[in-house]
């Protein structure tokens, strides 16, 4: 009889499941693709104008302007089946009688599959204008990291076996990058992956160096340990052409992976003695097994294009990184909740 009940249970949550991906449609649009909801008159005094400009920002450590997410607008009178079902939505929902504070509500698959659904509910414009003016990055890094992990799912689907390897092999750990990456090349503690692409290349690399304490994330350190390995591991066609950073255009966090510290770089890196150069974004974890600093860095070279969607599709491998000791189940404290 619990063997019977059992299997009736394990029924009803797969039939439950697959009912809800039968039903569900895919989210529309593309991705960094922002509908926002509010009334019209709203979004064009100063609260809504303060959501714009955070919306409206550049993404950082690209050699050009670009922005950080595609912005739409529609009103809630004109909430169509069709719109309520896009990726990013964001209900900017006033009312002084229910609310006595900002804050940020989301729901995930509310009417679509991989679909985020923010509501920003505030008691007032002059305090909504002033939550968005002060949460600012994390409202940047809420959306930006909704796409990463949308990014990771087809990550854990279909990835480069070649990184896999090397990653497991060299470091112990884990790594899903872009299936595209077939070219390697090893040094010690170093491996470096790319698609070798002629348009648009895209690179990753993970190297190792021993962890000596706090003092080993700042910017300085960390920028000057990423130069010396580059300089000894891609140098350039000719003798004195390596690697290296832009510190002036780079700027250093710290972050959380996997709840755990991360230390992100991001910015621009050139060749030395050559006309070329490009974004790189790179995340700094400790192995706290074997007292290591482990780096996964991703880099694009591609003068001839837009480089958003390239750096940004390579920032996801970063976040899948494993350490040894983590699974899978680590990536979902890469959620931000609600605040």
């Amino acid at each position: 009889m619990k063997k019977m009940y059992l299997l009736l249970t394990l029924l009803v949550l797969a039939f439950s499941s697959c009912t809800k991906e039968m039903v569900f449609p895919v989210a529309s649009g593309r991705p960094y693709e922002v509908l926002v909801v509010v009334d019209k008159d709203l979004w064009e005094r100063p609260s809504g104008r303060a959501l714009f400009e955070v919306l409206d920002t550049d993404v950082p450590g690209l050699p050009q302007s670009e922005r950080s997410f595609r912005i739409s607008q529609t009103t809630p009178d004109e909430m169509s089946n069709t719109l309520r079902i896009f990726r990013n939505v964001i209900v900017v929902d006033i009312n002084p009688q229910m609310y006595t504070q900002t804050k940020l509500r989301f729901m995930r698959d509310k009417y679509a599959m991989e679909q985020i659904w923010v509501t920003l509910q505030s008691p007032s414009e002059e305090d909504f204008r002033k939550y968005c003016k002060t949460h600012r990055q994390f409202l940047v890094d809420f959306l930006t990291r909704t796409e990463m992990n949308r990014l990771v799912k087809t990550l854990e689907k279909k990835h480069s076996q070649v990184v896999s390897e090397l990653t497991r092999t060299l470091f112990h750990c884990e790594m899903w990058a872009p299936d595209e990456m077939k070219s390697s090349k090893k040094g010690k503690d170093f491996f470096w992956a790319s698609n070798n692409a002629s348009s648009g290349m895209v690179s990753v690399c993970v190297y190792s160096y021993p962890y000596t304490g706090p003092e080993t994330f700042c910017k300085e350190y960390v920028l000057a340990k990423r130069d010396s390995v580059m300089e000894i591991n891609i140098p350039g066609a000719e003798p004195g052409m390596f690697m290296k950073s832009d510190t002036l255009y780079t700027d250093c966090r710290p972050i959380t992976v996997h709840g755990q510290y991360a230390y992100e770089s991001r910015g621009l890196w050139y060749m030395e003695n050559a006309a070329m150069g490009g974004p790189f974004v790179s995340h700094s974890r400790v192995d706290t097994t074997r007292n290591l600093v482990i780096v996964a860095e991703g880099f694009v070279y591609a003068p001839e294009k837009m480089k958003r969607g390239l750096i940004r599709r390579v920032e996801a491998s970063l976040y899948t990184l494993m350490l040894p000791g983590e699974n899978k189940q680590a990536m979902e404290n890469d959620t931000i909740s609600n605040e």
